[in-house]
Order: C-alpha cells, then structure tokens, then sequence
C-alpha cells in the first residue's frame, strides 16, 4: 500500500489505547481516521492525542473509508469493531482478552471474509517465549508445569490472554489441549497434583504492565523461562507493525508469527 493505512482505534481511552494514539502521531505509515471510544470517555483520547481537528472519538456511525481497525476494548467494544469490519472490508487486529467461546468463534468466521489478526500479547518477546515453551513441553513431557502471571490491579481477566496463549502452546507440544490439562486453582486440600496438568497462578497488584513465568519441575531441577514487560508501548508497537502488514490481506486467520516472519 504506497498511501499511509488509514487506522481507526477501538478502545481508544484505554490503556493501550493511550499508548496507540500516543504513537500514530508520529508514525508515516499511518493516518489515524477514527477513535472509538464511549461518549464519556472521548475527553480522554483527546487529551492524549493532542490536535484532533480531523479525528472522530465516538462510536462506528458514519466510518468510512478505513483499511484496518486496531481494537483493544474487550467483548462488547469487538463484536461493535467486527460489525463494522465485516460490512466495509477492513482489516482487524485486535488484542482484546477475556473473549468466551462465542466471540472466538465470530473472529474465526469473520476471518472468512476479512483479514484478522488476534494475539494475546502482541511483544516479540512473548512470541519468543511462546515457540520456547513449546518446544519445552515437548521434550520433557513428564515434567510438572506450571504459568504464573501477575498484572496491574484494574485488570478485569484471569488468567491473562497471554497465559493462556502460553498454555495451549505447552499443551500443543505435549500432543494435547489446555482444556485436557489446565488446572486454574488449588485450594483446601486437592490431592496429590495429577500427572500431566498445567496449573495457573494469577497475581494482580499496583501498576505491573505484565510478567509471565512459566515453571518446568523434574526431580532435582526446574527450567524456568520468563518474560517481563516494563513498558506498555511495546506491545502498541507490536500491534501497528501488524497492521501496517496486514493492511491489504486477504482474508484469513493471521498470527504475530506471521509478522515476525516477515521481518526475518
């Protein structure tokens, strides 16, 4: 695409929405069109974004012309950015969390007919941590396993997307599903742990943008592979390198694989 990707923000007076609007500004390869936002929290992305003449912060009436919506709202702000997505064309990218088996199943249909890329995580760091662990599972299958997770204390979900993310892939390498294996909490007096499991841990205090630790345990060692995040503007970053990609697509289901296969 030789114009700039004309963007549009879903949850734009969040906290990754303040990271995005703060990064657009100054990026070329974009031209920030429309942030969405509920009307009682438009005062918010303006004030983050500074000169908003030309920008819209309220909901999808009257969108148009728009190649790819970044959305981090959560379940109602996605099934609004979906409807809109798929009636114009564009392109989504979306980090929302804590999506039931409903909307996981639109963003898999929806895929049929527009470009969507959805990551729990949208860090190099975690895709990383992502293919090690994998790989991990695999070669010691008879190890313990367990994800820890900690983030700031307004965060709604638990366990976090990315912990999830992180136990399918254990799982996946162990030629199984995180449903067969996950164990989300141990309390009072559960029994010996059950051979196999994966077992959640949550933490939620102060301002932790967001760390994760996954614990693998054999008789007499343990590896213990980790990422921490100290600053939320990577993952901002993370999710304008996908639409800057995936601006253009076909349609399909696309993953932050993808875009980091590019760059490789």
């Amino acid at each position: 695409m030789t114009r700039p990707v004309r963007l549009a923000v879903s949850g734009a007076s969040g906290r990754m929405g303040h990271a995005l609007l703060g990064l657009v500004r100054d990026d070329e390869r974009f031209e920030l069109v429309r942030a969405i936002v509920s009307s009682n929290s438009a005062r918010l992305g303006k004030a983050a974004y500074g000169d908003v003449s030309a920008l819209r912060f309220s909901d999808w009436n009257d969108a148009s012309d728009i190649d790819v919506v970044i959305d981090f709202s959560g379940p109602e702000g996605l099934a609004s950015a979906l409807d809109y997505c798929e009636t114009s064309g564009a392109s989504l990218v979306t980090g929302s969390t804590g999506l039931g088996p409903e909307q996981t199943e639109r963003l898999a249909k929806a895929s049929e007919r527009i470009a969507v890329l959805h990551a729990a995580n949208f860090s190099l760091g975690v895709a990383v941590l992502t293919r090690l662990l994998r790989e991990a599972a695999a070669a010691l299958p008879g190890w313990d396993l367990d994800i820890v997770e900690a983030h700031h204390n307004r965060k709604e979900d638990a366990p976090s997307g990315t912990a999830l993310a992180l136990g399918h892939a254990a799982a996946a390498g162990r030629g199984a599903t995180l449903d067969e294996l996950a164990v989300y909490s141990r309390e009072g007096r559960p029994g010996a742990r059950k051979a196999g499991t994966i077992g959640f841990a949550v933490v939620r205090g102060g301002d932790i943008v967001g760390e994760h630790q996954a614990l693998l345990m054999g008789q007499g060692e343990r590896i213990e592979l980790g990422h921490r995040a100290t600053d939320r503007s990577i993952f901002a970053r993370g999710a304008l390198e996908s639409a800057a990609w995936i601006a253009g697509r076909a349609p399909g289901t696309w993953t932050i694989e993808d875009v980091i296969a590019a760059k490789v």
